[in-house]
C-alpha cells in the first residue's frame, strides 16, 4: 500500500471518529464470507458502521483525534474491525444476539459514552447501558408519574368527595 493510500484511509478513520460518538474494537477473523456478509447486512440494519483496519493505521488515526485513546492500544492486536455508532448500546446488543450462532465478533474494546470498555467480558455491560433516547424516556415517566397520580385520585371514588368540597367551597363564597 502506497503512503498517499494509507494517509487517506487514516484521514478517513480520523473523520469517523468525529462523526460517531462511540465506537466498538472487535475481532471478526475467521468468519468464513457467508458469516461476514451477514454481519455486515446486520449491522447495516441498524445503522452501524462495520469496517475492518490495519491497526497501525487506527492508531495513527487515534493519535490525530482531540480525544485521547491511549487506553485503547494495548487490544490493537491481531485482526481488528471497528463498528462505528451513534448509538451507545446498540452494537453491544448485534454482537450478543450474532454470538447466539457463532463464535465471532469477539468484543475487544470500546469507546461509549466518553468511557472505555476493554475485553469481552465488558459485553454485558454494554447491552445493559441505555441510550440517550432511553434515558430521557424514562425521565419523562418518572415526570409524568405524580400528574398521573393526582389524576388518578380524582378519577377514583375519593375524587367524587374531593370535588364535592370544591363545589361547596366556591358556592360558599358566592
Amino acid at each position: 500500500m502506497r503512503r498517499e493510500e494509507k494517509i487517506t484511509i487514516v484521514d478517513s478513520i480520523a473523520e469517523r471518529l468525529k462523526e460517531y460518538s462511540h465506537f466498538y474494537l472487535t475481532d471478526t477473523a475467521e468468519l468464513n464470507a457467508t458469516d461476514t456478509s451477514t454481519l455486515r447486512r446486520k449491522c447495516f440494519e441498524n445503522d452501524v458502521k462495520l469496517i475492518v483496519v490495519k491497526n497501525t493505521l487506527l492508531k495513527r488515526a487515534f493519535e490525530q483525534s482531540d480525544i485521547d485513546f491511549q487506553e485503547l492500544y494495548p487490544v490493537l492486536k491481531g485482526a481488528t474491525s471497528i463498528m462505528f455508532t451513534n448509538n451507545g448500546n446498540t452494537p453491544a446488543k448485534l454482537i450478543k444476539e450474532f454470538r447466539k450462532k457463532h463464535d465471532k465478533p469477539v468484543l475487544k474494546g470500546a469507546y461509549v459514552q466518553e468511557s472505555f470498555y476493554l475485553g469481552d467480558e465488558t459485553l454485558e455491560s454494554l447491552v445493559s447501558l441505555k441510550s440517550r433516547e432511553e434515558l430521557i424516556g424514562d425521565i419523562v415517566f418518572l415526570l409524568q408519574s405524580p400528574a398521573r397520580n393526582v389524576i388518578s385520585a380524582l378519577q377514583s371514588s375519593g375524587g367524587g368527595k374531593i370535588h364535592g368540597v370544591l363545589e361547596t367551597l366556591s358556592n360558599k363564597n358566592e
